[in-house]
């Protein structure tokens, strides 16, 4: 038996990810103001863990309202950079100041998923990946963001590594799948314990 949740986000990668695990879902994209929620939890001098966290359950919460008895999973990824949060970048100049500001050194991507159940939160993780980058060239980085701009703007530190970013790095720490921004084995372990997906 396929187990049937309701993803609250609008991300084709997470889609994907749960279509390929073959994972039985629909999609739900909540509509919130995640920068407010961000900038509150700053203000509060949240680290950027409970900053992922909290994202990925609002948009659990909210969209657990509207399917009683289902399951519901909200995600978000941040990168921490030296205890600053990275978003994803607003213009190409930022991106390129990200990615010089980041080479030779480490940062860490958290990837936080929540699931909820009637209103109620029922299970969450947040996957860690270590990333060291390389110490790319200026001329490289111009490159690269120029080539890469359509897609990058939509990355979280201004890359993605299952493209042309996967260059910039020197080293990687951690799931891949969290790299994209789902904790698929340990959602597919919760899942199955559950006896939501057949194992």
């Amino acid at each position: 038996m396929t187990a049937h949740i309701v993803l609250a986000s609008g991300s084709e990668i997470r889609a994907h990810l749960l279509r390929q695990a073959g994972i039985e879902f629909e999609t739900d994209v909540p509509r919130l103001d995640e920068q407010a929620i961000k900038a509150a939890l700053l203000a509060e001098q949240a680290p950027p863990r409970d900053i992922a966290d909290a994202l990925a359950e609002a948009k659990a919460r909210k969209i657990s309202a509207k399917h009683p008895g289902r399951l519901v999973l909200g995600c978000d990824q941040v990168l921490d950079f030296e205890g600053q949060l990275l978003s994803k970048p607003a213009s190409a100049e930022v991106a390129l100041s990200q990615l010089k500001e980041m080479r030779g050194k480490r940062h860490m991507l958290l990837s936080a998923a929540v699931i909820y159940r009637d209103g109620e939160p029922i299970w969450r993780h947040v996957g860690q990946v270590r990333l060291v980058m390389r110490n790319c060239s200026d001329a490289y980085l111009e490159n690269y963001v120029s080539r890469n701009w359509d897609s990058i703007r939509h990355a979280v530190g201004a890359y993605k590594l299952e493209e042309e970013g996967v260059r910039l790095f020197a080293s990687i720490e951690g799931s891949y799948f969290n790299v994209l921004g789902l904790p698929l084995m340990e959602l597919i372990s919760y899942l199955g314990l559950q006896g939501v997906i057949e194992q």
